[in-house]
């Protein structure tokens, strides 16, 4: 039998890799970026015409490469950063695998000139799909320029999973965004369409928080620092009032590389228990310093996803360092911070301060567990349950009579009541039927938005004090490429300034502020990204319902309570909501009745 196994050709292996590399424009812009900061440079200027899917060019002013080192650098695992398997674990760089620039070489037409700072004339490559097509001296400036020419021109598959330019850019003003923050001394430019997004000069932390997030940061942000033997950290908070109602403004980073880990967004957020808004998100960008051998930053193609040898603890410090910010500042309550805010007499007791912290923030997990655990029971009881008595309970059941709640009897004369400020009660042939008045309103709304967003334009009230929201650059691109369908749906808006809008109307018909429903629309519609795969004018009409309908607790009137079911059995598919779950059950009368059989 012949042998059948074989080694892949370069160029196939580097497009392999560059699937897990390079997944959009965003990505290949963060390795080049990370590239030119391992390279020591002081300002790295970004262009990107058509978010990145025609031209990507990072110029930077690092050391740049020799004619040897230009020419290694496209090699698969070539790098200089590791010499050793121990590097591994001592790693402060960004960039270490050595298969980013192979890997955009393989999918693009690459074009790179660099220079070292004590020669005469530098090298020109130029490279297509890994293939060098010309290698020449040529006269440029110290330190690297790439170019990077029609992404993914020779995968059309993979090319072809690209969002919307608005989309890409979004993706794209993130990663500037969190390498911007993680360097504030290094000067960084971004233009799209030669047009300037962000001219960034070397600077403090919070100048380049004001400069890339707006004025309207100023003196809304609160420093935060901790150390202990095994982590320091510093950074800001922002104060609690200054909370949005979209995410996307929360940075964490790790030896200056930005991280995902839900486990440390948890201890900040619980820090800030009690001061937010159900809905509301506040903006932090916290800095990490640990010694590199006590992580492991290669579990994720990306670098975004780290392990800790002890996360607990991690957990336990950042949790007390924003709760101690929040009371040396005044914006909390100071929880055993009054007498000492180091935490130096708690040490009196035996306790070190990772002991010490790690008991805090035990104790707010325990407490907001028992809170968990108390909502729990306040749910309905299974149905299975719902009229056993326990054989433990010897209380003997009493009930009111209904000639002294004239107003439940008003409501059952009708068939039709609110029950527990949750559900809907409606008698029906066979049985009573009980519906869900949150996901029952969604799906009325839902089919009303979408029907809107068909062809149909709703109607928009005009606002007495018109709102301005100002937005991140990555939610504004958001608004630009969504602008006419959220007319639509009856917004009414203007530009009023870089990255801000003037809303003057919002749909009729919703009773909320402009402000709050606009924020709200965009941070539902992301989350709806994020989780479901819906075309746009779905997950537009769905983001509004979710906004705008009524919510589970809140008490209806009787006007309300019919309008929601005479609008859920008008709807298309009135039994479950837009994303799935039910919107009713009917309880049958032969069950009611089972309960009764002797």
């Amino acid at each position: 039998m012949p042998d059948i196994i074989h080694l892949l050709p370069d160029s196939i292996a580097n497009q392999i890799a560059a699937g897990e590399v390079v997944q959009r424009p965003a990505s290949a812009i963060k390795e080049l970026m990370e590239n030119a900061l391992d390279a020591g440079a002081s300002s790295i200027k970004l262009i990107v015409k058509e978010a990145g899917k025609v031209l990507i060019q990072v110029v930077d002013d690092g050391w740049g490469m020799s004619e040897t080192d230009a020419r290694m650098s496209l090699e698969r695992h070539a790098t200089s950063k590791i010499k050793t398997a121990d590097d591994l674990f001592r790693l402060r760089t960004m960039g270490f695998r050595g298969e980013a620039l192979a890997s955009i070489a393989a999918i693009s037409q690459f074009e790179m000139k660099t220079r070292t700072e004590h020669a005469d004339l530098g090298t020109h490559l130029i490279v297509e799909a890994s293939e060098v097509k010309s290698q020449s001296p040529t006269a440029c400036e110290k330190g690297t320029n790439i170019s990077i020419k029609n992404l993914f021109y020779n995968i059309p598959a993979r090319r072809n999973f690209l969002k919307s330019n608005a989309v890409e850019m979004r993706h794209i003003i993130e990663e500037f965004q969190r390498l911007a923050l993680a360097h504030p001394h290094i000067a960084f430019s971004l233009h799209h369409d030669d047009e300037l997004i962000y001219e960034l000069v070397p600077s403090k932390l919070s100048q380049r928080v004001v400069a890339l997030f707006g004025k309207s940061f100023q003196g809304q942000l609160a420093p935060c620092q901790e150390e202990t033997t095994l982590v320091k950290i510093t950074g800001y908070i922002g104060r609690p009032e200054s909370a949005r109602k979209t995410r996307g403004e929360q940075f964490i980073f790790v030896n200056q590389r930005y991280i995902r880990n839900n486990y440390l967004n948890h201890a900040v957020t619980s820090a800030f228990e009690g001061l937010l808004p159900d809905g509301n998100f506040p903006f932090y960008v916290l800095f990490i310093e640990i010694d590199p051998k006590h992580i492991d930053v290669n579990v994720h193609p990306t670098k975004t996803e780290i392990k800790f040898d002890d996360e607990r603890a991690v957990y336990g410090v950042v949790w007390a360092a924003v709760k101690q910010a929040l009371g040396a500042h005044n914006l909390a309550p100071a929880i055993d911070f009054k007498s000492d805010i180091n935490i130096v007499g708690k040490l009196n007791l035996g306790l070190t301060k990772e002991q010490y912290m790690d008991e805090q923030f035990s104790t707010a997990l325990h407490k907001s567990n028992l809170k968990n655990w108390e909502k729990a029971f306040e749910q309905d009881m299974p149905e299975s349950r719902l009229f056993q008595k326990s054989e433990l309970d010897s209380t003997t059941l009493r009930f009111e009579s209904s000639l002294n709640q004239p107003e439940l009897q008003a409501k059952e004369e009708t068939g039709i009541f609110q029950f527990q400020q949750k559900y809907i009660i409606r008698a029906s042939k066979t049985g009573l039927m009980i519906i869900d008045q949150q996901t029952a309103h969604e799906r009325v709304l839902f089919e009303k938005y979408l029907a809107r967003l068909k062809g149909a334009p709703g109607n928009s009230q005009q606002s007495l004090f018109p709102q301005t929201v100002t937005l991140p650059a990555s939610d504004f691109a958001l608004v630009m490429e969504v602008q006419q369908e959220l007319q639509a749906l009856g917004f009414r808006f203007e530009l009023f300034g870089k990255n801000a809008f003037l809303v003057t109307g919002i749909p009729a018909g919703v009773e909320t502020s402009e402000k709050e429903l606009f924020e709200g629309l965009l941070e539902q519609f992301k989350k709806n990204q994020s989780e479901l795969q819906l075309p746009l004018q779905d997950n537009l009409a769905l983001a509004l319902a979710r906004r705008s309908s009524v919510k589970s607790g809140q008490k209806l009137a009787p006007e309300e309570i019919k309008s929601i079911v005479e609008g859920l059995f008008s709807c298309s598919k009135p039994n479950f909501s837009p994303d799935g779950r039910p919107t009713f059950f009917t309880f049958e009368t032969s069950k009611i009745e089972s309960y009764f059989t002797r």
